[in-house]
């Protein structure tokens, strides 16, 4: 199997989150879905210069946290079982994405950020990624970040400058190996969701849509 090394599942995680996020920033008027907190910056600059419009913005806090919260309560279910809720959770993300796919096909061609064709699919996208934020601090906490990116380049710089001059600790390359595999995967996934909208459309959700499918067929092999 491919992705037998939880790494590579987490830098599969991150290809998803990075091609996402791209696709929905591209086709959604600037609209992370992702690294949803970045919205704020954009609402403040909308705020200083209109140009777009806000409401998608700030609607998909609210949608975020509570995918969120689903992926805790699912977990905490799943705790009283003592099994682990990670193909459940990966399953969602996958019928999350679908629905973001479907309504953006729906709505296409977008004229207009506040139309509610839209809106339905950018909450659908967020949600799909606070699925992915929530199974990645329940299910996998020993995988790296999956779906921001600056907690991971930080880590990476402090390891391979302690690398350098020579003070790195035992488990110092394990970690780099585990930081940089999802920076990588995230930038080829912003790289690849902005070219497959810009040549199929929303229809270009099928790939991540199937990456996560088959993360959900083999959960073994990322925790």
């Amino acid at each position: 199997m491919v992705l037998v090394n939880p790494n590579r599942g987490a830098s599969a995680l991150a290809l998803v989150a990075g091609y996402v996020d791209t696709l929905g920033f591209v086709a959604l008027f600037g609209l992370f879905t992702a690294h949803v907190t970045g919205n704020f910056v954009l609402i403040g600059s909308e705020l200083a210069k209109p140009e777009h419009g806000v409401l998608l913005k700030l609607l998909v806090f609210p949608a975020f946290v509570l995918a969120v919260a689903i992926s805790r309560l699912i977990s905490l279910r799943y705790e009283h079982r003592a099994s682990s809720p990670l193909r459940l959770l990966l399953m969602l993300e996958a019928t999350l994405l679908l629905a973001f796919m479907v309504t953006g096909m729906w709505a296409a061609p977008i004229a207009s950020p506040g139309a509610p064709a839209a809106i339905a699919a950018g909450l659908a996208g967020a949600m799909a990624m606070g699925i992915q934020n929530g199974l990645g601090r329940l299910a996998l906490a020993k995988l790296a970040p999956t779906t921001v990116m600056t907690g991971n380049v930080t880590q990476l710089v402090i390891d391979l400058v302690d690398v350098v001059v020579g003070i790195a600790q035992p488990d110092t390359r394990a970690r780099i190996v585990k930081q940089l595999g999802p920076i990588v995967g995230f930038g080829l996934g912003a790289c690849a969701g902005a070219l497959g909208y810009m040549h199929l459309g929303f229809a270009a959700l099928l790939l991540p849509i199937a990456l996560i499918a088959l993360l959900a067929s083999m959960p073994d092999k990322l925790s």
